[in-house]
């Protein structure tokens, strides 16, 4: 809550000095939660992602249905007295750390999907930023501001996100 006020304090007080230096700024913004989810590229790691967690997601479960069936047949045989079942219970153990390391190493916060994610949206992010460099240029404009982050008040009319969108997909056309 506190960084939203320093926030809001930082955009009033950078408009209100932009506004009494020069009466000529060229001010526009974007909705980048807009282009997040107009953008296919978006769109298209996002179910990348998706596919990639329930194939983990697959896997662990099948680990867990193998130790429950161990734990099981340890109940069974320690139940019946056939044997104490200290093999089995060793197994059961072992499963144990290995179905935690694999859900750290895929899920975890260091984990590989998180990874996969963040260069995901590092390279897309990096397209974005080049559509609004170019949008800015072209448009002779001297700021432009993410709305989703914390504008009060703005008008339609300084919207750029259609313009931002329609360069990504110029990008997009040129590979």
């Amino acid at each position: 809550m506190k960084a939203s006020f320093q926030k809001i304090f930082l955009l009033l007080t950078f408009f209100s000095l932009a506004s009494t230096a020069n009466a000529q700024l060229k001010i526009g913004y974007i909705l980048s939660e807009r282009i997040r989810t107009e953008y296919n590229e978006f769109k298209e790691a996002e179910s990348q992602l998706q596919l990639e967690y329930r194939k983990v997601q697959f896997e662990f479960d099948q680990m867990v249905l193998k130790m429950d069936s161990l734990k099981q047949e340890y109940e069974v045989k320690r139940l019946m007295a056939l044997d104490k079942g200290a093999s089995i219970r060793q197994e059961i153990e072992q499963m144990e750390r290995q179905a935690q390391t694999y859900q750290a190493e895929k899920i975890g916060p260091q984990g590989e999907l998180m990874r996969k994610q963040a260069q995901l949206e590092y390279d897309i992010l990096g397209k974005v930023k080049k559509a609004v460099d170019k949008v800015a240029i072209t448009g002779g404009y001297d700021y432009i501001i993410d709305a989703s982050v914390g504008l009060l008040y703005f008008k339609p009319k300084f919207d750029l996100t259609d313009d931002v969108l329609h360069e990504l997909g110029n990008l997009g056309s040129e590979k």
